[in-house]
């Protein structure tokens, strides 16, 4: 059950993302709505279920593998493709893919020496690559590159101090048995 709600939390960031464009934030006509994000810079609004997206695949990878990965992406796709308005589809679809892909790319071989390092280096890659992909197909502008980059990182770290404190919560008490039987 855990494993079908992880694909599933993952494969609905994108979606609410595109939901969150249009709907949260400061929303003026022909530009998506805007959050601050930090440092005094804006970004269209489902940025931070973007950078959420980013880590929860590197999750769905290290918990299910790198198959699961890839299937999780492509529903995640689908997903976005079905339920963005018509003018956010190709380029949530096309930036999601590409990032995506780009995220598994750094994360796989990472993930071995240290997972943190691994969610936030592909993290950044991720974001670099969804940010430009996204900004450049659907509103022909790189205006909020810098915004969306810092916005996804921050989630991205925050996915990131989870994953250390759970790693270390959950391999606790298998060390504490290990000592006792000793």
């Amino acid at each position: 059950m855990f494993k079908f709600l992880l694909i599933a939390a993952f494969a609905a960031t994108v979606p609410a993302a595109n939901w969150m464009i249009g709907n949260v934030g400061q929303c003026i006509p022909n530009v998506p709505c805007l959050i601050p994000v930090g440092f005094g810079l804006m970004a269209p609004s489902g940025v931070l279920m973007v950078g959420a997206a980013l880590a929860l695949r590197d999750a769905v990878h290290s918990i299910l593998g790198a198959k699961f990965a890839l299937i999780a992406i492509a529903l995640g796709v689908i997903l976005s493709a079905a339920v963005a308005p018509a003018s956010l589809v190709i380029a949530s679809a096309a930036a999601f893919l590409m990032s995506e892909l780009s995220d598994f790319a750094v994360y796989a071989p990472l993930r071995q020496k240290s997972v943190p390092a691994a969610i936030i280096a592909s993290g950044l890659v991720g974001s670099v690559v969804d940010s430009a992909a996204f900004l450049l197909i659907a509103f022909g502008s790189l205006d909020f590159i810098a915004g969306q980059v810092v916005g996804k990182m921050e989630m991205t770290l925050v996915c990131a101090v989870a994953a250390l404190m759970l790693r270390r919560t959950f391999s606790a008490p298998q060390k504490q048995v290990r000592s006792a039987e000793k």
